[in-house]
């Protein structure tokens, strides 16, 4: 075989390691220094805020730093004290509105088993159970395997959701230290921020330095915009649904609406998940003005977002619509429900390696033994 080809054959099968060994070290070392990325993206967040009050009010770093991490903290608790008031006082209300609900179907039971199609339905299989009395066992039979079966699955999702509970209350003390764990770090990181980028320069190599700029600034151009792209789709679809609701004067509409907006990442089902099942139990319990008002509301979003996402992302982010579905896509078959966010985050790192020509730095390396 060709020198030059065996030389090829070696330098890729050495990146193909390279890369492989890389993914296996970040696959063992993340679950050890995941609260310093934390810490890292809190110091990277805050620096704007400490850079300002260090650099314009002559105040001490370590002192702006704290002030910042006290503000961060502040607001990081105030959210969450007013979600935990907000789900608390939803649940009362659900609560106490839920026998209302309950009523409604058990009259719809009534009303449908009351009916004389099923009325004569259910005396011909009456009929059928007592005159056949061989098939009585086998009925007998499967009747009891579909009740052990219905017994059986609501004897696993209540022992699931205590499950849950028990683990989330038993998790709360390593939650809690982590939390501190995290705060420590970000503290010293942003404090000694401009040393930890001296260092980091130091270590980095010239050659590798130029790339890694490229790579951090798309990351951070695309990552940026694609938040902002779906705090801005999520913004204009709570808004539009909670315009609808005040106006079909449905109750709690602020409450749905920003529900709705949330449901709203969910690829494929979207506000459907919410509005269709909906919109069928209004005009399954007479309520069809409300129906209608949802039904048209349900076609001004789906209209809207049709119209404003492609332009959105594509102004935001810079990625193509149909690549970023199908990267959530992706994300969500491997990953669940949190692959809906990896996907397209996923999409965006690879997408700025290209662009830092990264793939062709090393198809070239590998072709030719030079960048």
């Amino acid at each position: 075989m060709d020198a030059a080809v065996l030389m090829r054959i070696w330098r890729g099968s050495w990146v193909t390691f390279l890369l492989i060994a890389g993914f296996i070290g970040s696959y063992l070392i993340l679950p050890l220094i995941y609260p310093f990325l934390f810490a890292w993206l809190i110091a990277l967040m805050l620096n704007p805020l400490v850079n300002g009050m260090t650099d314009k009010l002559r105040i001490p770093r370590w002192l702006s730093v704290t002030l910042a991490l006290t503000v961060f903290i502040a607001g990081m608790l105030t959210v969450a004290a007013a979600v935990v008031t907000r789900i608390i006082k939803e649940i009362i209300t659900l609560s106490q509105t839920i026998q209302k609900y309950l009523e409604v179907w058990r009259s719809i039971f009534i009303n449908l088993v009351d009916n004389e199609e099923v009325q004569s339905f259910i005396r011909t299989i009456n009929s059928l159970y007592v005159d056949n009395p061989n098939i009585q066992d086998t009925i007998n039979s499967n009747i009891k395997k579909t009740t052990e079966t219905v017994t059986d699955t609501i004897t696993y999702l209540v022992s699931s959701i205590l499950n849950g509970i028990v683990l989330f209350l038993s998790s709360l003390p390593n939650i809690a230290t982590i939390s501190v764990v995290v705060l420590l770090a970000a503290f010293f990181i942003s404090k000694d921020w401009k040393r930890w980028l001296i260092i980091a320069s130091d270590l980095i190599p010239e050659r590798v330095r130029k790339p890694i700029r490229t790579i951090w600034s798309d990351l951070k151009k695309a990552l940026f915009g694609y938040l902002r792209a779906q705090f801005i789709l999520i913004t204009i679809t709570a808004v539009v649904v909670i315009t609808g609701l005040l106006i079909i004067q449905v109750e709690y509409a602020v409450t749905i609406g920003l529900l709705i907006g949330f449901v709203d990442l969910l690829p494929y089902l979207g506000v459907g998940a919410v509005m269709v099942p909906w919109i069928a139990y209004c005009f399954l319990t007479g309520s069809a003005s409300t129906g209608v008002g949802l039904s048209i509301l349900y076609g001004i979003v789906l209209v809207a977002r049709q119209i404003i996402e492609p332009k959105v992302l594509a102004s935001s982010v810079g990625l193509d619509p149909l690549a970023t579905l199908i990267a959530m896509f992706i994300g969500l078959k491997m990953f669940g429900v949190l692959g809906i966010i990896i996907g397209p985050v996923s999409l965006v790192f690879i997408s700025a390696i290209y662009r830092a020509h990264v793939f062709r730095d090393l198809r070239n390396y590998i072709m030719t033994g030079r960048r």
